[in-house]
């Protein structure tokens, strides 16, 4: 469905040549934009999206810029005339964080702010900052890179009527979404656990009872659509989004890839930086959340998907609110199952 608010506008995408920025150029394409801007550092993976799209009749608004977003120069470059900012581009890994501390501070901390940066000084009007549950109580350097993140965008978003001059009238808007374990895209299990399945290996787990949140990429990009279309400025947006254990999601995957095979857990302890559970909202948080009425496009996790918006300074509305942890309502193997079949039906597909 294409909708007004998108019409002619220039959209920048940093980080999106994964699989989220496949989701999201995908849908993107079918509104009336005047252009679709990547940013990334990676000029095979950009030549191999350019490819998987080149067929479709708006291709010609779909256009690839390449530097690094700690690199003002090559922004700036990217940033002119742009609309609408979707700041997706982190290093996201757990293990890699860990090992590269510096590196995850420096991409997602000190790059973030250089983002935000050029988008004030480019009057970019709205800039939608991706990030994870795992910035809430974070424990590992992947998390509080993330944790820190938010706190250079909230910032920003209180300081960018200020900074935007002489157009008062006209600020940056900034908001946050987070993410839940975006079922498979690289660096997350289930690739490994279906390679390790058609290959008749153990699937070697941290822990059979650790919860995540799951969401398709589809999930990530309706939930970006309701921060651009919804979002206001210093806004957290969330999904209410399905948790599942491990152990749950490993005996989906037996009975969708295993062909009738039986496949072994193995054990392997929780790695360095690793959480039991992820928290997509915390108390104070969910305190202060409130109802979007917002319909998604996709039906990739059935009906009724339910949105929230966390304003930045809003009131405590809901005083007897819980966390909105992942351990709260885990699903089960059949609903696991559901979400499994429609990933892999569009993967197949596209």
């Amino acid at each position: 469905m294409k909708n007004s608010v998108l019409k002619n506008k220039i959209i920048l995408i940093t980080g999106g040549t994964g699989s989220f920025g496949y989701a999201a150029v995908k849908r993107l394409l079918e509104q009336d934009l005047k252009e679709i801007r990547i940013f990334s550092r990676d000029g095979v993976k950009q030549s191999k999206m350019a490819f998987h799209f080149q067929k479709h009749r708006d291709s010609s608004v779909l256009h690839f810029f390449n530097g690094d977003i700690t690199d003002s120069k090559s922004l700036d470059k990217a940033m002119k005339g742009v609309d609408l900012l979707v700041h997706a581009a982190a290093v996201k890994e757990v293990p890699y964080c860990e090992a590269n501390p510096l590196e995850a501070a420096r991409i997602n901390i000190f790059g973030t702010g250089n983002v935000i940066d050029c988008a004030v000084s480019n009057n970019v009007g709205k800039i939608i900052i991706i990030s994870t549950d795992k910035a809430c109580y974070p424990v590992g350097a992947m998390g509080i890179s993330k944790a820190m993140m938010e706190k250079v965008a909230f910032s920003a978003a209180e300081k960018t009527g200020v900074t935007r001059s002489p157009d008062k009238e006209s600020i940056t808007s900034v908001c946050i979404v987070r993410f839940g374990n975006l079922l498979g895209s690289a660096g997350t299990v289930v690739p490994i656990f279906v390679k390790q399945i058609k290959e008749g290996k153990h699937l070697t787990v941290t822990n059979p009872e650790m919860t995540r949140f799951m969401m398709t990429p589809d999930d990530a990009v309706d939930l970006t659509f309701c921060a651009i279309l919804e979002g206001r400025n210093g806004d957290l947006i969330i999904q209410e989004a399905p948790s599942a254990t491990l152990e749950t999601l490993t005996k989906a995957l037996v009975d969708l890839y295993g062909s009738g095979r039986r496949s072994e857990i193995e054990v392997l302890g929780p790695r360095p930086g690793e959480k039991l559970f992820e928290t997509m909202a915390t108390q104070s948080e969910m305190f202060k959340a409130t109802d979007i009425p917002f319909i998604s496009e996709s039906t990739d996790s059935g009906p009724g998907k339910k949105y929230l918006r966390i304003p930045l300074n809003g009131s405590f509305v809901n005083p007897e609110a819980m966390e909105f942890n992942s351990h709260s309502s885990p699903v089960d193997k059949e609903h696991m199952k559901s979400i499994l079949i429609y990933l892999k039906f569009v993967a197949e597909k596209h």
